[in-house]
């Protein structure tokens, strides 16, 4: 049991390592059908490949877009803008291009009548999003450290217990449950997956941000 003096201790240890507990934020009262998603996922990969942009381990594909551009879905405007330490430097640079999130708000004709149509109307009900992407991360590779301009909501589709999503100094594993999860990007954080399998997420970037509330 832990008494009030090392309770404290251990608050002042939290705080001084920068450590939150809260910046997984599991949505309620959502429970999609993963079952449904990997099979209508295969049917999807049977005529989009993911886009990699040359980036090793990563692929996206697009699952809205600015109405009737398909540019939008395009090269660069998959990935956008983020922040990174690039070296031992240890100063911020910034990447790509900035997006502007709000104007997609078409779902791909690929998706349409498939149950990511579904699951992209119930999340558009319950959330302001922009960019709506399936995206890829390869066995035994990582992202960069970086910060994103705003919070990503995350449903694992294919995913192992050797995923983790490291938010500072948090780590943790989102399982592939049909549940829903909001993580806070804005801070400097990476996904690595150190199974053998490929990991598919479909990530949202969320634009109304529930970790200023």
């Amino acid at each position: 049991m832990l008494t009030d003096k090392k309770l404290k201790d251990f608050n002042r240890y939290l705080k001084m390592e920068n450590i939150e507990f809260n910046d997984f934020y599991k949505v309620p009262n959502i429970k999609f059908d993963i079952s449904k998603l990997k099979s209508d996922l295969e049917k999807i990969l049977t005529k989009r490949k993911f886009n990699t942009l040359g980036i090793k381990n990563f692929g996206a594909i697009s699952l809205n877009q600015i109405p009737d551009d398909k540019e939008s879905t395009e090269g660069h405007n998959v990935r956008g803008t983020y922040w990174t330490l690039p070296d031992e430097s240890g100063n911020e640079v910034i990447r790509d291009k900035p997006i502007d999130e709000n104007k997609y708000t078409q779902l791909v004709s690929d998706f349409q009548n498939t149950y990511f149509e579904e699951v992209y109307k119930t999340l558009k009900k319950k959330f302001k999003l922009g960019r709506v992407r399936i995206l890829l991360k390869e066995p035994r590779s990582t992202l960069s450290w970086h910060r994103d301009p705003e919070p990503r909501l995350h449903v694992p589709i294919i995913t192992n217990l050797g995923c983790r999503m490291v938010i500072e100094n948090i780590a943790k594993h989102m399982p592939a449950d049909g549940t829903a999860t909001i993580t806070n990007n804005t801070k400097y954080h990476n996904f690595f997956n150190g199974g053998e399998q490929d990991r598919v997420h479909l990530v949202a970037c969320v634009l109304e941000d529930p970790f200023k509330k």
